[in-house]
């Protein structure tokens, strides 16, 4: 049980780290409100956060719904920013 424990840990820090980097990207290279929406939705997948939440709020977000999220904002960043266009010209 240990081991799942760490695995999600680790999990978690690197989704919420990757959509914290989005955010900050988002924030100097497009505009300031996409990266700030970003920057709040990294704390989703923080454990710190999550033990938080857990903690005063009394419940947690399920693993299920931070890996839709994950899926949906990885392909809004991608797809429909002007982040994902930006990154398309730059690796042509």
């Amino acid at each position: 049980m240990r081991a799942h424990t760490l695995n999600y840990s680790l999990l978690g820090w690197f989704f919420g780290l990757v959509v914290a980097a989005v955010g900050v990207l988002n924030l100097v290279l497009v505009h300031p409100v996409p990266g700030l929406v970003y920057l709040l939705l990294s704390l989703v997948y923080l454990p710190p956060a999550n033990l938080y939440l857990k903690r005063h709020l009394g419940f947690a977000i399920p693993v299920v719904v931070k890996i839709i999220l994950a899926v949906v904002l990885f392909m809004f960043t991608l797809g429909v920013s002007d982040l994902g266009d930006m990154l398309d010209k730059a690796l042509i």
